[in-house]
């Protein structure tokens, strides 16, 4: 059965925003990437707005257009910057 919008909580989407930051930083860095080269792959001009979203600062977060040229960028699949199993 699946839920309905109104049903997702704030929390939950926190949650997802979360997950996909750590999964992108734990690539990025595993990859030995700074959070500059990344930004410049992507076209994001401004490293400081990639460190907010990356570490979900003042309300910033990856959307996804960011989501699809990460996924290029670190020459992975979208699902995989998704999963909750790599959120540990």
């Amino acid at each position: 059965m699946s839920a309905e919008f109104s049903d997702i909580s704030n929390n939950e989407i926190d949650t997802f925003y979360a997950t996909v930051s750590h999964n992108v930083k734990k690539k990025r860095i595993a990859m030995e990437l700074s959070q500059l080269d990344l930004s410049l792959k992507l076209g994001i001009k401004s490293v400081a707005f990639y460190s907010n979203c990356e570490n979900l600062r003042y309300g910033k977060h990856f959307n996804l257009e960011h989501i699809y040229k990460l996924a290029k960028a670190l020459n992975i699949k979208m699902c995989d910057l998704l999963e909750e199993n790599h959120h540990q």
